[in-house]
């Protein structure tokens, strides 16, 4: 029996995570069955219980590695409102409608993740906060805490209004609930 270096273990359950992570937003957490995680991982179904509980536990790391990735990912932007003008723009892209699978886990998955374990929840919760304390910061840079309401409903605007936009099947239609969302979200963070 061949053993791995534990640098090995982490590097593998982090693929699965990442793996995991663009299906469940793709074909949604119920629709990705244990055999089609791994599989996209490059590895047996065997494997799975080396790295995690359960299905759930699984969940809730995908969500908390989702959520983290894209709050590091603000870093890149300008600072200030600029860069939430830069977010703005982007979330709300026909590119990040059309590709769920790379792209927001809110958006993708908020339904199913309301209806699952606690320990799902709270790591979305977390994320979720996160993300809120990101966009207050750019709000209002000297005192975040004070943009906090305008922040929940900027980043419930935007989530929002991704979602209808992907459950439209008239394309035209779904780019004008777009193109309105980014001139709401513009004129609410003002």
């Amino acid at each position: 029996m061949v053993r791995y270096a534990k640098e090995h273990k982490q590097v593998t359950r982090q693929r699965i995570i990442e793996k995991a992570g663009q299906r469940f937003k793709q074909d949604g957490i119920d629709g990705s069955g244990i055999s089609r995680l791994m599989s996209d991982a490059g590895l047996t179904n065997g494997a799975f219980y080396a790295h995690f509980a359960s299905k759930d536990d699984l969940v809730a790391h995908v969500v908390t590695d989702e959520l983290r990735t894209q709050v590091a990912r603000y870093g890149t932007l300008r600072p200030g409102r600029p860069g939430l003008e830069d977010l703005i723009r982007e979330y709300l892209s026909p590119e990040h409608r059309d590709h769920p699978g790379l792209g927001c886990p809110s958006a993708a998955l908020l339904d199913e993740i309301g209806r699952c374990e606690e320990g799902t929840k709270q790591a979305y919760t977390d994320g979720a906060r996160a993300v809120v304390e990101e966009i207050s910061a750019r709000l209002t840079p000297e005192d975040p805490g004070s943009a906090r309401a305008k922040a929940i409903g900027l980043f419930t605007m935007m989530v929002g209004t991704l979602q209808l936009s992907r459950a439209l099947s008239d394309r035209k239609f779904a780019d004008e609930v777009l193109e309105q969302g980014i001139e709401n979200a513009l004129a609410f963070m003002r």
